[in-house]
């Protein structure tokens, strides 16, 4: 056995940062261990005869249900439909699993069921399957969803998930500004009194990526920037792959009110979660080209390149600031925004 009667679960194993990595690493990967799983990809890339699939699976527990910009059932759908698509795939069928809390109700049932209706149709794609369980009263906090998805695969694309190719020179692009979803989901829960007019940038970004895909040949990798935000996407991209990212504080997209917020209550907007961002690595060569297709969609309209791979200092990321110093992103070290996805 790898832990003791004594050890417990934190919030912090749920934040996407060091302590989730290391209860993925020292025992799921431990006792799951396969040479598919250990690609670590947010889509598992699985080869049948000559044709290649992406599958994913997720599960939401967003609290509040609803919020600016989106509710649990939208969510599900994006985010499900967000991991196909930075694996280079093409969604195309979901599964949804509902755990029901006892006495919950059925008006925003349906409310969370037309919702995700709506987005998988906006996606194209296709709820096929699913599940409902219900729990006694206090048995699930009003609603879980779980779902899954499958996506096609072309072979050009199979590396995007695994970044294979990456190399020092690469440019780094996001589609617009960070951290809208986990404070919009903090304004809505009302509990330190804090206001804005910040909507949830949850949405479906497989339209955006399709247009990249069909329309430049120097994608090197993708992945959403969701639990532990930025940071914790290009912190394990350094580490896995063992090269250096420089950042550029200037160039990173942050509305006013996300960077108010933070400065507020002592957080990072390079921690905040989103839902509706894709953090992308491109050819240096072709990176202005990406970003003019990028630009052209409505969820790409705020892109920007915010910094480049380095062949210095292997495994670490650090970003240049305003003020002309140098910082050294590390992983989320503990809980930042309970229940924001």
């Amino acid at each position: 056995m790898i832990y003791s009667e004594n050890d417990r679960v934190f919030l912090g194993h749920g934040s996407g940062g060091i302590l989730t990595g290391e209860l993925i690493s020292n025992l799921f990967f431990y006792y799951f261990k396969n040479d598919i799983l250990e690609e670590m990809t947010d889509a598992a890339r699985l080869k049948i005869k000559s044709h290649f699939l992406s599958f994913t699976t997720d599960s939401f527990v967003v609290d509040p249900l609803f919020f600016p910009g989106g509710d649990i059932g939208k969510l599900a759908v994006c985010g499900t439909v967000n991991d196909l698509a930075v694996s280079g795939a093409k969604p195309l069928y979901l599964s949804c699993g509902f755990i029901i809390e006892e006495g919950f109700s059925l008006y925003k049932l349906e409310k969370i069921v037309q919702s995700m209706s709506e987005e998988a149709e906006r996606a194209q794609v296709q709820i096929v399957t699913g599940d409902t369980k219900v729990v006694a009263k206090g048995q699930c906090d009003k609603l879980f969803i779980n779902t899954s998805g499958i996506g096609s695969l072309i072979y050009r694309n199979k590396g995007i998930g695994k970044a294979e190719n990456i190399c020092n020179g690469d440019k780094i692009i996001i589609n617009g500004s960070i951290g809208d979803h986990g404070i919009s989901i903090l304004s809505a829960r009302n509990e330190l009194n804090i206001k804005t007019n910040l909507m949830s940038d949850c949405a479906s970004l497989n339209g955006l990526i399709e247009n990249v895909l069909e329309k430049s040949e120097g994608i090197k990798f993708m992945r959403d920037a969701t639990r532990g935000g930025l940071a914790t996407v290009l912190c394990e991209l350094a580490e896995q792959k063992n090269i250096g990212i420089e950042l550029n504080e200037t160039d990173i997209p942050v509305k006013e009110e996300v960077r108010g917020v933070c400065e507020l209550l002592g957080f990072d907007p390079l921690y905040i979660a989103n839902e509706g961002k894709v953090v992308i690595i491109v050819k240096n060569e072709n990176a202005k080209e990406v970003l003019e297709i990028m630009k052209k969609h409505p969820l790409g309209k705020e892109s920007r390149i915010i910094g480049e791979l380095k062949d210095i200092n292997p495994g670490l990321v650090w970003l240049n600031t305003q003020i002309g110093g140098k910082r050294l992103v590390d992983k989320l070290s503990g809980e930042q925004l309970p229940r924001i996805c």
